[in-house]
């Protein structure tokens, strides 16, 4: 208690301040500390303050991110009362956005005396081991471990007799104790993505078992005991290694989905083969084994994998595999690549342009794609092909793919190709390590090795443009690069507004060693466009220097010894820069140089909001270039309506923006996306600047539509970007960008006018899904129904119900269309509550009835429930009248 005093005195607050914070955190007998970064400090305020209140508490989450969880599992033990304990990291992230994992390690050893303890959840953390205590927690009935670092189970594991689900998935489990047989109860078990190479046969005795998913193991069979499981509805088997799977399964009586996709299966027995629930994709069917004398020739025979969006994780071998994802990213791994098996990870990411640094003048072309474990060397180049965005636009530049090392960026040997049938680009290079990689177009990059005798480098660019190395330059081979930048006559007029301006082409030279050279080195650059020698007046014609930034250019015309030709200007230094030739009447030329290039690094952008014609509560922005503005409003046009789009403001690529709903208009402040009340965005020219989103009022609209508005706002620029051109901005406010009309219509009178629950419609709370793909609420279901309209009879069969159930519908709810759609909907959700999968269905009749917006909202809704707790486990609940509602409330 000591500790707690001097937390008391440390924050300020005494007893005094805990009953006020327990206003906020106490409620129901649920204490729901996670989301709070200091949720540890609250709880033993709590405790402190109200510990009569607080040893009642039922339902208990708190984060394992946080510094004090040490001296809060030390008070575990006194809550007698617990139910559900949530004790899982993942709450905070690394730079790279990668969940980190919780300090959790063990439990104190009395936590095996909370006999009401039902469901524990300890996923994300830092356990080796199983805690010993968790065996003594004999009314356990759901237990959550994934994503730890368990190596095995203790042999007595079979002890928690009444447990139901077990998820350890994202484990390091190589084996399984033979008591998991005595877990009678259990209904749902998730060993994925472990490193099990095979299976005790007591598995077979888990005869209340629904769902088995053990992919992503190392599993080469399967034990034929896994027939006695006559409750089994769906078998997960993908990602293995499996080169035979026994008959029996074909006799399951309730088996629904049997997946055993990308492994070794060379013959499957013609019983399971003829079962429509079946998948088969990704296996070596009908092959013959290679044989020990194989050639590289077998590379076109290797095993292929087919991974589908949800998965993020495969297998591989000594004999190699191809890969295909979702995404369209492409992996050869050759025979001999990993001398063992290795589980492999990956995941897409956003670029976050804290840690993605482009360099001038370059542009993101793909989103990044990380793949795991970081570091990991293989004995042979993988290959990977990443989709990217095609720069049709971009001329005399090069596309490549950039990598990671934890420390910096360097590009990869990169091969463009296009795939003959979709047409799209993708971008081939060969690495020995995995990290982050993504694909960028970058200038043109010329590079040379410069012994001592001296050497010559062209610009494949410009060949006007050389430099000569003479002997003696260096002492040591030191390698050099050349990057040019062509610049039109009409672009230096556009921005100077002055027809006498005339530019060479921009000159970059770079070197991998800060020593000078030890002799003159001679460039060569064409002189600017209508200037010859012939012409040519010296005192308008100057050569500037810039810094790498581009941040100062100073004239060195009369530092170096210029020599003319009649095409070509001549100089010769001893370090490397930006070189430039300017020809113009001005005197500062450094000033206008720097708004040049300046300019030259910026995007003409224009905003666009739109409101989907059958929902206007779902509003489309965009930042879109210039030249892309007609074409994109066409392609939306069908579905979408509102204002013109915004005067054209410039941009820098990877500038932050943010989009802020005002007047009347707001949005759900939960979203990961959103930072103070305001959507954040990143622009990047050649990626999709989009999102679409669903907006409320406060405002009452039975009796007046809202007049709102949304407003474009800077945030933070890139770096290196000069400090006057950051703060050059339109309007009294210096971050303001654009603003556009939003209006949401007045509300038709519907059923919610009318007095009764529901217009005399009363139904439970309904939690349709799962805890994988999350839950659609009542309130959820009313926001679905207002848009559905008269439809409804097409949506409900595709939804399953029967042509009588319809008719009977409509008849009792004749001349009432609110009422036949909230019919339809709600006897639909409580026909389907109980089966997981009901959400994906619904999403699906909508697109099959011509609903993609109403599709669309549910995903949406779907989504930002996940965010909360992106790349986390699946959530379950502990009884149906309890705590499904609690995941639900923990989704929201």
């Amino acid at each position: 208690m000591a500790e707690l005093l001097g937390l008391r005195d440390e924050c300020g607050e005494g007893a005094s301040g805990a009953p006020a914070l327990a206003g906020f955190c106490l409620a129901a007998k649920r204490l729901n500390l996670d989301v709070y970064p200091d949720g540890c400090r609250r709880f033993l305020q709590l405790f402190e303050g109200r510990r009569g209140e607080v040893v009642q508490v039922e339902f208990l989450r708190l984060s394992c991110n946080d510094r004090l969880l040490g001296t809060t599992l030390g008070i575990l033990p006194h809550l007698k009362h617990l139910k559900s304990l949530v004790l899982k990291g993942g709450h905070a992230r690394d730079e790279f956005g990668s969940c980190q994992h919780g300090s959790l390690t063990s439990l104190p050893p009395d936590v095996g005396n909370l006999r009401c303890l039902t469901h524990l959840d300890l996923s994300f953390n830092s356990l080796s081991t199983l805690p010993g205590c968790i065996l003594h927690l004999h009314s356990l009935r759901v237990l959550l471990v994934s994503h730890n670092s368990l190596v095995a189970l203790p042999e007595d594991f079979g002890s928690l007799s009444k447990m139901t689900f077990f998820s350890a998935m994202k484990n390091q489990l190589k084996d399984l104790p033979q008591s998991i047989g005595e877990l009678a109860l259990l209904q749902d078990l998730d060993l994925s993505e472990n490193a099990l190479e095979f299976l005790p046969k007591e598995v077979g005795n888990l005869h209340n078992c629904t769902e088995l998913d053990l992919s992503g193991n190392r599993l080469s069979s399967i034990p034929d005991s896994l027939a006695n499981l006559k409750s089994l509805r769906r078998l997960h088997l993908h990602s293995n290694l499996l080169v035979t799977v026994p008959a029996s399964l074909a006799s399951l009586p309730n088996l629904s989905r049997l997946d055993l996709q990308n492994n070794c299966l060379r013959a499957v027995p013609p019983e399971i083969q003829t079962l429509p629930f079946v998948h088969l994709r990704g296996n070596p069917l009908g092959e013959t084994e290679p044989s020990l004398q194989a050639d590289e020739s077998s590379a076109g025979r290797l095993r292929r994998l087919f991974l589908a969006s949800g998965e993020d994780s495969f297998t591989v071998t000594s004999e190699g595999c191809k890969v295909v994802l979702a995404c369209g990213i492409h992996f050869y791994f050759p025979p001999g690549a990993a001398s063992d098996p290795l589980q492999i990870y990956f995941r897409t990411l956003a670029p976050d342009p804290q840690w993605v640094k482009l360099r001038h003048h370059d542009i993101l072309l793909s989103r990044v794609l990380e793949l795991q474990p970081h570091g990991i060397k293989f004995q042979q180049e993988v290959q990977i092909w990443m989709p990217y965005a095609s720069p049709q636009t971009l001329h005399q530049r090069e596309v490549v793919v950039r990598t990671f090392s934890g420390q910096s960026w360097s590009d990869l040997r990169t091969r463009v190709e296009q795939k003959r049938k979709s047409k799209k680009h993708v971008a081939r290079c060969s690495v020995l390590h995995f990290s982050w990689f993504l694909v960028v177009s970058r200038l043109v990059q010329n590079e040379c090795k410069v012994p001592t005798e001296g050497t010559l480098l062209f610009s494949s660019v410009d060949p006007n443009i050389k430099v000569t190395f003479p002997p003696g330059v260096t002492e040591e081979t030191r390698s050099v690069k050349l990057q040019v930048l062509p610049v039109s006559a009409e672009e230096i007029e556009e921005i100077t507004a002055d027809a006498g301006c005339r530019a060479s082409p921009l000159l970059c030279l770079s070197q991998d060693s800060l020593v000078d050279f030890l002799r003159p080195v001679r460039i060569q650059l064409p002189l600017p466009p209508g200037v010859t020698g012939l012409n040519l007046d010296r005192s308008r014609l100057h050569l500037l220097h810039g810094d790498l930034e581009g941040q100062t250019w100073d004239d060195i015309t009369g530092q170096v010894v210029l020599e003319f030709t009649h095409l070509y200007a001549v100089f010769e230094v001893t370090h490397f820069s930006w070189y430039w030739l300017w020809y113009t009447t001005k005197t500062y030329i450094g000033g206008i140089a720097k708004k040049v290039y300046e300019r030259l690094r910026m995007y003409q952008v224009n905003f666009i909001a739109l409101q989907r014609k059958k929902d206007p509560e779902q509003v489309l922005l965009q930042c879109v270039p210039k030249h892309k503005v007609d074409p994109v409003l066409k392609k939306l046009q069908d579905r979408y309506r509102g204002p013109e789009p915004s005067d054209m403001v410039e941009m820098f690529e990877g500038e932050q923006f943010f989009a802020a709903f005002e007047r009347g208009i707001s949005i759900d402040m939960d979203r990961p996306d959103c930072v103070d009340g305001r959507l954040s965005f990143i622009f990047y020219s050649h990626l999709k600047n989009m999102k679409e989103i669903y907006v409320t009022s406060p405002v009452d609209r039975k009796d007046q539509a809202v007049k709102g508005q949304v407003s474009f706002y800077r945030g933070a620029v890139p770096e290196s970007i000069p400090e006057d051109a950051s703060k050059r901005r339109k309007g009294p406010d210096s971050l303001w960008l654009a603003t556009l009309p939003i209006k949401l219509p007045q509300l038709k009178p519907r059923w919610g006018e009318n007095p009764g629950p529901l217009n005399g419609f009363s139904f439970p709370p309904l939690n349709l899904g799962n805890a994988e793909t999350g839950y659609l609420t009542q309130a959820n279901l009313l926001s679905i129904a207002r848009r559905v309209g008269a439809d409804w009879q097409t949506i409900g069969l595709n939804l399953g119900l029967t042509y009588q159930q319809i008719e009977r519908i409509g008849y009792n709810n004749r001349e009432d269309l609110d009422k036949q759609i909230l019919d339809m909907l709600f006897s639909w959700a409580q026909q389907n509550s109980e089966d997981p999968d009901c959400v994906n269905k619904l999403i699906i009749a909508m697109k099959e009835s011509g609903r993609q917006d109403i599709a669309d909202e549910v995903e949406t809704i779907i989504e930002l429930g996940r965010q909360k707790y992106r790349d986390s486990i699946r959530r379950v609940g502990l009884e149906q009248e309890s705590s499904t509602e609690d995941s639900a409330v923990a989704m929201m």
